[in-house]
């Protein structure tokens, strides 16, 4: 049977040896699983890759990948016609998209040939965009929607791309098909009304106005700061 439009999904995920590919670094691992008509298939893509230079500490720490690790791994040249056939034709769901599809077109640009952008092979999703526009104002991570969807990712001490898709697959379903929890192997929400998160609190009408505190032009800046740190991790989406 013929597959349409949006019948195959991708859920991709990466790790790097640092934060900007325009600072030189690297993809060291790809991680994607497959869903046909929002059921998972048995089909999954996972690499690591060798990034022919140091991964930093600090990405060590997120995702525990070292230069050791990696010493023997193959070149993304070596898997990128693989890589590309896996994700052909899909509609490829990204949390925080910018990011990892920077890291991969630029990978693809360094390549011999005219590979040109992952965005020729696929459609592409940004599922952090979307949680921003659905829960404005909070916390939109993949640890935060796990919580909020009770998904389970008791199992995700360190990041790794595998692990990541898979979980940002169930969170995609649940924010796509309007469950307020999915969990990978876990009942779902239980009976007894709404959550926590859904009550409506009615405020007195006499209640007083709320005084306006302004914040210091030190604290602005230093609260941008923040909020530029938070883009680069994923926890929120630049503006």
């Amino acid at each position: 049977m013929t597959l349409q439009a949006n019948d195959r999904i991708v859920i991709l995920d990466t790790e790097t040896t640092g934060l900007e590919p325009s600072d030189g670094h690297r993809i060291i691992e790809i991680g994607c699983v497959e869903m046909v008509r929002r059921r998972h298939t048995s089909r999954h893509y996972h690499q690591y890759l060798q990034p022919d230079r140091e991964v930093d500490a600090g990405a060590v720490e997120v995702h525990g990948i070292t230069n050791e690790f990696l010493a023997d791994k193959p070149r993304f040249a070596d898997v990128v016609e693989d890589f590309i056939e896996f994700v052909r034709g899909s509609e490829l769901i990204i949390h925080n998209a910018p990011f990892d599809v920077g890291f991969i077109n630029h990978e693809l640009s360094r390549l011999d040939g005219d590979w040109g952008r992952l965005e020729d092979y696929c459609t592409i999703t940004d599922s952090l965009a979307m949680a921003r526009k659905m829960h404005p104002g909070q916390r939109n991570s993949l640890d935060a929607l796990c919580k909020r969807y009770q998904i389970d990712n008791s199992g995700r001490e360190l990041h790794g791309a595998l692990l990541d898709a898979r979980i940002l697959a169930e969170v995609y379903l649940a924010m796509t098909g309007g469950q307020k929890s999915l969990s990978l192997g876990m009942e779902s929400e239980g009976q007894g009304g709404a959550s926590a998160d859904t009550r409506i609190r009615r405020l007195p009408v006499d209640r007083p106005p709320l005084a306006v505190i302004r914040p210091t032009e030190a604290e602005q800046e230093a609260h941008e700061a923040y909020l530029k740190v938070l883009a680069k991790a994923g926890e929120i989406q630049a503006w």
